[in-house]
């Protein structure tokens, strides 16, 4: 009975028919802070080639939290170049602009990037951080209260302004940065760190981070300098949480074809955030469902170049890949 249980618990299908069937229904009070950049991107990978299409990690963010959330908050800046339908899209899904700086007369975030054969090695080519360059991020009052904070991939020294603005400690604060801030600001990010309830990042990251090759060790160490969960990102190989010496594992949607990686891990996480800010919670269970929700719209990104397939993507052709997610991933209990 106990095995049963444990799987009944797990299940996908609690996440698809019973968590989410009110999602956009449940908690519409509770609200979401977004940092991160909105940008745009050229990209070449094996599929083809695509020109200054809209990414950026907080517009992933944002388009996949909108499948639980109405009441978000955008920290960025852009540009007057950027485009004014991205812009409306965000306002009917519910996310709020206060804080979202447009600078006169100035360019967007832009980088350009082309991938190896195996859409896992990739080369940038070009970054141009025009308007981000020396912004400093203003919380809008209205805001300053939020009980849910996804830090976006950005310079620690910005991601700690936003947390020095907030009035409150919220539930949950989760932080996704990458190799580059470790090799340049490594100070900088470890305070960060410290002050964060989630960190989120892939399995070269956290072995650089620890200093360890074991991922289970890896993420003990990462423990000790805060966060009280450790989730680290495989790419096509799934996600495993860490917290307290509870592990969990949720595999990828394995597709037939990957189009753009580019903002798969920012998608993911959006969902991840997304799911606990519609649930007020930040419980392991809950966070359990939130890595599968995460799983699954993050799949999405990866078929089309940029936020394209986010942009079109609806609650129906999610929930059935859950449930395909599902199928393929559990089995009846090995002993009775």
């Amino acid at each position: 009975m106990g095995a049963q249980k444990y799987i009944k618990e797990a299940l996908y299908t609690i996440l698809l028919h019973h968590s989410i069937k009110n999602s956009h229904s449940t908690h519409t009070n509770m609200s979401l802070i977004a940092v991160g950049t909105v940008a745009f991107d050229s990209i070449k990978t094996p599929a083809g080639t695509a020109e200054r299409v809209v990414g950026g990690a907080a517009s992933y963010i944002c388009l996949a939290a909108s499948h639980f959330v109405k009441n978000q908050e955008l920290i960025s800046v852009i540009g007057e170049d950027f485009p004014q339908t991205f812009l409306d899209e965000l306002r009917l899904r519910g996310v709020n602009q206060s804080g979202l700086k447009i600078i006169e007369g100035g360019k967007s975030f832009f980088w350009e990037g082309s991938y190896h054969d195996d859409l896992i090695g990739r080369d940038t080519l070009v970054t141009e951080l025009n308007v981000l360059e020396g912004w400093e991020p203003k919380v809008p009052e209205e805001a300053v209260n939020t009980d849910f904070v996804m830090l976006g991939n950005l310079d620690p020294a910005v991601q700690a302004s936003v947390l020095d603005q907030l009035e409150n400690t919220p539930k949950i604060v989760v932080l996704d940065t990458m190799n580059f801030w470790m090799d340049i600001a490594l100070d900088s990010l470890k305070k960060v760190i410290k002050r964060v309830n989630v960190l989120m990042i892939n399995d070269d990251e956290a072995r650089q981070l620890s200093g360890q090759d074991s991922l289970s060790i890896a993420a003990k160490i990462i423990h000790e300098m805060g966060p009280e969960t450790v989730v680290i990102k495989k790419g096509e190989h799934g996600a495993i949480m860490f917290e307290g010496g509870k592990k969990f594992f949720a595999p990828a949607y394995p597709l037939d074809q990957v189009v753009d990686p580019t903002g798969a891990g920012d998608t993911f996480a959006g969902g991840f955030i997304g799911f606990l800010t519609n649930k007020n919670s930040s419980s392991w269970e809950n966070k359990k469902q939130a890595i599968v929700a995460g799983a699954v719209l993050a799949s999405f990104t990866c078929e089309a170049f940029g936020t394209e397939r986010l942009f079109s993507l609806n609650e129906t052709e999610w929930k059935s890949r859950a449930a395909e997610l599902q199928e393929m991933s559990l089995a009846n209990p090995l002993f009775s």
